[in-house]
């Protein structure tokens, strides 16, 4: 092949969508292509002019504009424009113009459909909207990995094994034996396919054999109530889920309300290897803060390997959310072992990220503690008091640092009774300034993990109650959410940090998930949801018709893409033994990944924007 052919298909095959194609193709592209220079100023392309042909940018830059004159994009080195065009009957629908000197690959319309035709990831460039194709890419990511494309009913391969519950501990141990099974469905006397309970090998162990209990026994005596099940459409990485937030190693699996099976962790480990709930194990066995502090490594390698196996990141902030909680869970056993039992009932509330299920390596530490109202300083504050400073100084030594604005429970403020904390979120609702929410908004994410937790379910039923009947208050969020925008200018270009630490960067959390998080959060409560997750949060919008048609698949998408690539550079960033930070510098991603980011800010932006739309300034009579 001549150098000059050779010097066109390699340039070709550094940006998408040639880059997928096979060598040889582009290299037969490239003899087809033809060469053309623009000067500064000069007129490419004019609008309703016959086209037949698509652009490359090889070097300089582009202007392209709507009919009516305004200016649409800039495009620079690597991008394509034409082809909508060539696909609208062959009219110039968007003029361009040279804004500097450059060079185009003009690529013949023929060349150009025989791509579309026999390369389908090439026509889906070319043909799909930006929505489109993120939507592509974040399934793209999700097929890849087993956990995310295999249903649970694939691992079914027996039917449950069950007894009646008026049948006596030693039957229920004898079926299990006869059946070679480590645990037993516990069903309804007069309905043998309703499921009440579950008995397992554990059980056995702890709550009869320890406990000294008759042989006759009844077996409902000694079964887990409150089922925690799984429906048998669902996937690999929701039962993994499920199983790690409520500490379980046996599930049963549903269809139309009645068993079909049961899944077990040993049906998991080999879909993920070194099991996430090992580590949860490890952590609550740890005797002391330092053995605690010492698992911090297995954490992160675990996060790490949850990132290399390709888990999306709903997976990947669940399980770090229970590890944090584990920590926090088995931080306030050792406290009441040091200061005794609480001298009244109270509930530690984890805040933030962790409540979402999306915390990440480096989140720092948001929480506090609700007591009952017969709360008195003068009696009970000491002990509180120590509680929350061995919590907290427990949390900073095993890797979670404090709160930079004092959201702790440390913090007399956010250490109050019940019914203080009923009055904080009335008045945050009623009265809202932005300074109050600039402070509190982190409070609309909220989740109990120790103690009376059933105080936080129903403030969370108090929020969901008033906050959709408060427009004024709708607004005033709507606004703080808008305070941070995505780093994306004009022309779809990275606006970057200019100086300091993190120069020619941008904060993927700061100026993207966390404003993202915050726009679900004012739709979600509009809603009136009492959800935390975001994409839990998004299923409840979609639900509730909040969003024009597609909008939540957009920002669900746009969600995901911007926490993969924030994942992949924390997950290097602990490879590499270095802290990990929120700071991705665009020239270190793949055009893939550049572009989608891109895609994804947009979403974030056009999300913003009718967020101004959705919640206007209304006042209440009562608000004045």
């Amino acid at each position: 092949m001549e150098v000059e052919l050779l010097e066109i298909s390699d340039h070709l095959r550094r940006f998408e969508p040639f880059e997928a194609l096979p060598v040889e193709v582009v290299q037969e592209l490239a003899a087809q292509v033809e060469v053309a220079y623009y000067k500064a100023g000069s007129t490419i392309l004019s609008f309703g002019d016959e086209i037949h042909e698509v652009y490359f940018v090889r070097s300089g830059s582009v202007e392209v504009f709507r009919r009516n004159g305004t200016l649409y994009n800039r495009l620079e080195e690597g991008s394509l424009f034409g082809q909508m065009s060539l696909l609208m009957h062959n009219r110039v629908r968007f003029p361009a113009r040279a804004l500097e000197d450059s060079l185009l690959y003009i690529i013949p319309e023929a060349q150009f459909n025989q791509l579309c035709d026999d390369h389908d990831a090439f026509a889906d460039y070319v043909e799909l909207g930006d929505r489109a194709r993120l939507r592509q890419a974040v399934s793209r990511a999700n097929q890849s990995n087993e956990l995310m494309r295999t249903r649970i009913q694939q691992l079914i391969n027996r039917e449950p094994v069950s007894i009646a519950a008026t049948a006596s501990v030693f039957e229920a141990g004898q079926r299990m034996t006869e059946e070679g099974v480590s645990s037993l469905l516990i069903c309804a006397a007069d309905d043998p396919g309703q499921v009440v309970g579950i008995i397992t090998d554990r059980d056995l162990r702890t709550r009869f054999i320890a406990a000294g209990l008759p042989l006759k026994t009844a077996v409902a005596g000694i079964m887990s109530e409150n089922l925690i099940s799984i429906e048998a459409q669902q996937y690999v990485f929701e039962a993994m889920l499920a199983m790690l937030r409520y500490r379980i190693h046996h599930l049963p699996v549903m269809r139309d309300r009645r068993p079909v099976g049961v899944i077990s962790l040993s049906d998991l480990i080999r879909y993920e290897s070194q099991n996430s709930l090992l580590v949860v194990a490890r952590i609550l066995r740890a005797q002391d803060v330092e053995e605690l502090s010492g698992l911090k490594p297995e954490i992160e390698a675990s996060f790490v390997r949850m990132v290399n196996e390709e888990a999306n990141s709903q997976m990947v902030g669940s399980a770090m959310s229970v590890f944090g909680r584990s920590v926090k869970q088995r931080l306030l056993e050792l406290a009441t072992e040091r200061l005794g039992a609480p001298p009244i009932p109270c509930c530690f509330v984890a805040l933030g990220s962790m409540a979402r299920d999306e915390l990440l390596p480096g989140g720092d530490q948001d929480n506090a503690l609700i007591l009952d109202d017969s709360y008195d300083p003068t009696v009970h504050g000491d002990y509180f008091k120590q509680l929350a400073t061995f919590i907290c100084d427990g949390l900073a030594a095993t890797g979670y640092p404090y709160c930079k604005g004092g959201i702790m429970a440390t913090t007399e403020r956010w250490r109050q009774p019940r019914k203080v904390w009923s009055r904080y979120f009335a008045q945050w609702i009623a009265k809202p300034t932005p300074e109050d929410l600039l402070n509190s908004s982190i409070f609309f994410d909220l989740e109990g993990i120790w103690g009376e937790v059933g105080w936080v379910e129903q403030l969370k039923e108090q929020i969901a109650g008033q906050a959709k009947k408060s427009p004024y208050f709708l607004f005033a969020l709507a606004r703080n959410a808008l305070s941070r925008t995505p780093p994306l200018g004009f022309f779809k270009d990275f606006l970057l940090e200019r100086d300091g630490k993190h120069k020619n960067s941008l904060d993927l959390k700061r100026r993207g998930t966390a404003p993202l998080a915050a726009l679900i959060r004012v739709h979600a409560l509009a809603a009136g949801s009492t959800a935390q997750n975001s994409f839990d949060r998004l299923d409840d919008i979609r639900d509730a018709n909040v969003l024009p048609l597609g909008r939540t698949e957009a920002l669900r998408d746009a969600l995901e893409f911007m926490s993969m690539v924030r994942l992949r550079h924390q997950a290097q960033s602990l490879t590499l033994g270095v802290d990990a930070d929120n700071n991705i510098n665009p020239e270190t991603l793949s055009q893939f990944d550049r572009r989608n980011l891109k895609d994804a800010f947009q979403a974030l932006s056009n999300a913003q924007k009718f967020l101004k739309f959705r919640y206007p300034a209304r006042r209440s009579a009562k608000q004045g």
